[in-house]
């Protein structure tokens, strides 16, 4: 290369043959014309770390064969190397598109291993926020979908919304991410004054921007095209790959723990589950959508019923942290914090183990703890609903076209963070 006048840059011609050389593909030994396409894991089509290694017969897929392990996370190690609450920083970093939810999901896995039970007003606002989580993995999952073909305007549309839920969360926690809000018996902080007026307006938005985008997409002839009969799981097919979530529904399977298993404020909260038959991408984006105006009455519900009272259980329970007030104004309060916070310190659990689910945005995030008797989990498995979803992708997308990958694995939306061990 060689430099001329001002900013211009002049390319010899052999350079240019050597920049602009094909990407090649490896054929595949005695099998004719077909060729293996890495797809990923550095691909902006999969959004994170996923590697889709694809045989291919022109354009049509013939063989996919997923990778995992490029993030090295480790979480499930870590949690015997942390204490319970100290733990939850963690479970921010499995979906990091709803962290919240994962918050609640380990919090209350730990209070049941414990065995106490949280106030009232714990409850309602751990659902209330459950459920605003739902509303910001939906509105993602969707946003992005519908950006892979070509649907700006949508795209634009619900990321609008989505940031009001994100600047709740931040006056919530502090954190618009990394929120780390639960603590084991309640929560880091109440819900703060004027609060809920802004989740108010936020759900009224939310009726109009989903009116909106079923107005641009659910009978656009495109979008259509480009999702109907595409990613095709039948429901015998998703229970036996152990699907569950938005997913699974848009199979037919009947199955929410919310209404199966309630837990915390649902029991007392009217809601539908929103259920397709068709197991294809079109179902799925019909699924959230639909859940998404469900999450909205349910928060309406909670706003309206979440009683007064304390959000942790009674302090005297050397549980929950200590109250501010106690901390700076008794030695007794000092003390207390000091047990909670130090690593190596905190409560103690009873001999145990325990399994405990919840129906977090993509299925049901599980958490099996077994307890020594010591402030840390001598063992803790997570079940990641993204970990059981991504071992269909190979049935999946065998038989379709490579521009159909990226619209199917934006279905399921795959966190890659909750693949890793």
């Amino acid at each position: 290369m060689k430099h001329e006048k001002g900013n211009r840059l002049s390319i010899e011609p052999e350079t240019i043959e050597q920049i602009a050389q094909p990407a090649t593909l490896e054929r595949v030994p005695g099998t004719g014309d077909r060729y293996v396409l890495n797809f990923g894991p550095q691909h902006p089509a999969t959004h994170t770390t996923i590697h889709l290694v694809l045989e291919l017969d022109g354009e049509r897929i013939v063989k996919c064969t997923p990778h995992i392990g490029y993030l090295h996370s480790g979480f499930e190690k870590l949690a015997e190397h942390h204490t319970y609450d100290q733990y939850v920083t963690v479970t921010d970093r499995m979906n990091y598109i709803s962290p919240i939810a994962n918050n609640i999901a380990w919090h209350t896995a730990v209070e049941k291993l414990i065995g106490i039970e949280i106030t009232e007003r714990c409850k309602y606002a751990r659902t209330l926020i459950a459920e605003m989580a739902r509303l910001q993995d939906h509105l993602l999952c969707v946003g992005e979908a519908t950006l892979e073909v070509g649907a700006m305007t949508a795209f634009v549309l619900l990321f609008n919304i989505r940031e009001p839920i994100m600047d709740l969360f931040e006056s919530l926690c502090g954190a618009r991410f990394t929120t780390s809000w639960t603590r084991t018996g309640g929560a880091m902080a109440d819900i703060p004054d004027g609060w809920f007026d802004g989740v108010l307006a936020m759900c009224e938005k939310l009726t109009q921007t989903i009116d909106e985008c079923h107005t641009l997409l659910t009978r656009n002839p495109i979008f259509m095209e480009r999702t109907c009969d595409v990613g095709v799981l039948t429901t015998e097919e998703a229970i036996n790959f152990g699907w569950t979530g938005p997913v699974a529904r848009a199979s037919g399977v009947l199955r929410d723990l919310r209404k199966d298993e309630p837990y915390l404020a649902y029991p007392e909260m009217d809601f539908k589950v929103a259920v397709a038959s068709t197991g294809d991408v079109y179902g799925r984006y019909l699924v959230r959508m639909e859940e998404m105006i469900q999450s909205r009455n349910i928060i309406l519900q909670a706003i309206e019923k979440i009683p007064d009272g304390e959000m942790n259980v009674d302090s005297d329970l050397r549980i929950a942290q200590a109250n501010k007030a106690e901390v700076y104004g008794s030695i007794e309060g000092v003390i207390h914090h000091f047990e909670s916070v130090m690593p190596n310190r905190g409560f103690s659990t009873p001999i145990s183990e325990v399994y405990s689910a919840q129906e977090t945005p993509n299925g049901e995030l599980g958490f099996y703890l077994v307890s020594d008797g010591t402030s840390q989990a001598f063992r803790a498995k997570t079940r990641g609903p993204s970990f059981l979803h991504l071992q269909a992708i190979a049935k999946l997308l065998e038989g379709h076209t490579i521009s159909e990958v990226v619209v199917t694995l934006s279905s399921l939306n795959i966190i890659a963070a909750e693949l890793d061990r």
